[in-house]
């Protein structure tokens, strides 16, 4: 166990993501077959040790909330610390309205001051990885940072550094600056847009911007403080998915396929823990035909399935064909449907005969409770 509330930041841009997070947080979006993304983000903590977890909410969170419930999957329903849904004040005259994640901070001060804990670990749910936070944590404590910022190390030549923030690293892996949202990275260091600091010191950076009317904590927090705080960096060299957009999300989706990334994001450091849910093993029956896919429990598959992610309840009825797409929970795909690099949302039915193809680059998606 180690010293430090998990703080979950929420305030994550749904620009790019609008079609699947329409009725939802990019928080709650659907992934791998049976998760949330926040799953990934808080069993991190949980398995890092970190038994107090808050989550600063924005908007939308209905389907969050009922996917979390107490916390239990996590280990997290506990009479002393435990899961704590953090919410804006809605009206405040020491606060105005739309200061972005800062006002969400701001209005919980009281719980981050109260925790019996010194230290914070503040994360977003976007970076979807496996990571254990306590090498970075005790680095932190044996350099005496005052804030160390997790990040990884691309390639800028192969890999997606679009709607991302770059830090620049010295040799002796201190933060002397930092782009946000670049069109051309000059260096090839991605944050995780995750810290680790003194609950205090937060407490006083957040108070302080919010004073002078800042809204957003990278630039106001983060980058504002460079010149006079110590802000190390530490590197995390596991499997990194970056959900920012409809075609990152798909294609780190098919990235599942592939067994090495598999085994990396759900056992690297720990189990990746979701909602429990009791239902039977899925059903293949005569004519299925099943490559390359991940089949959540309680499907029941007739047709051929290839290079696909089903995610719990999905019918593929007889005579069906679905390659290189997402079908999520409830999806009712019936007898002669084609589908091909398709997005299919929560509860979304396919009638009979219809055929439905997108590119690999640009997938077609069909919005949650669709009937096509």
């Amino acid at each position: 166990m180690i010293n430090a509330i998990g703080l979950i930041n929420l305030n994550e841009s749904e620009e790019f993501l609008r079609e699947i997070t329409r009725h939802r947080p990019v928080a709650a979006i659907p992934f791998g077959g049976r998760y949330r993304l926040i799953d990934f983000v808080l069993s991190n903590m949980v398995n890092s040790g970190i038994r107090n977890v808050g989550i600063l909410i924005q908007n939308k969170f209905r389907s969050l909330k009922d996917h979390l419930r107490a916390g239990k999957e996590w280990d997290l329903d506990r009479k002393r610390d435990g899961l704590f849904i953090l919410v804006p004040a809605l009206a405040s005259s020491a606060l105005p309205l739309g200061l972005g994640d800062l006002e969400t901070m701001y209005s919980n001060l009281d719980f981050i001051s109260k925790s019996r804990q010194k230290y914070v670990i503040l994360a977003g749910s976007s970076m979807v990885c496996n990571i254990d936070y306590r090498p970075a944590f005790n680095a932190h404590l044996e350099r005496g940072s005052d804030i160390t910022v997790l990040y990884k190390e691309l390639d800028p030549g192969r890999d997606d550094f679009s709607r991302s923030t770059v830090l620049d690293i010295d040799a002796d892996g201190r933060v002397r600056g930092l782009a946000i949202n670049p069109v051309r990275p000059e260096s090839p260091y991605l944050s995780l847009a995750t810290y680790i600091l003194a609950k205090d010191m937060l407490a006083d950076l957040v108070d302080a911007a919010v004073s002078r009317g800042a809204s957003d904590f990278v630039r106001d927090v983060i980058l504002s403080n460079l010149g006079r705080l110590t802000v190390h960096a530490f590197p995390y060299t596991g499997y990194l998915a970056r959900i920012h957009s409809i075609q990152s999300y798909y294609r780190c989706s098919m990235d599942l396929l592939k067994p090495e990334v598999w085994q990396d994001l759900y056992f690297r450091s720990g189990f990746i823990y979701t909602k429990a849910k009791d239902e039977a093993p899925a059903r293949y029956k005569e004519a299925a035909r099943v490559a390359n896919s991940l089949v959540a429990s309680g499907c029941v598959i007739e047709g051929q399935v290839e290079n696909s992610i089903l995610f719990r309840a999905v019918r593929i009825k007889k005579g069906a064909c679905v390659k290189n797409s997402i079908v999520m929970q409830k999806g009712d795909i019936e007898e002669d449907v084609r589908l091909e690099n398709v997005i299919c949302d929560k509860d979304v039915r396919i009638t009979q005969g219809r055929s439905l193809k997108g590119e690999p680059n640009y997938p077609l998606v069909i919005e949650k409770g669709t009937v096509i």
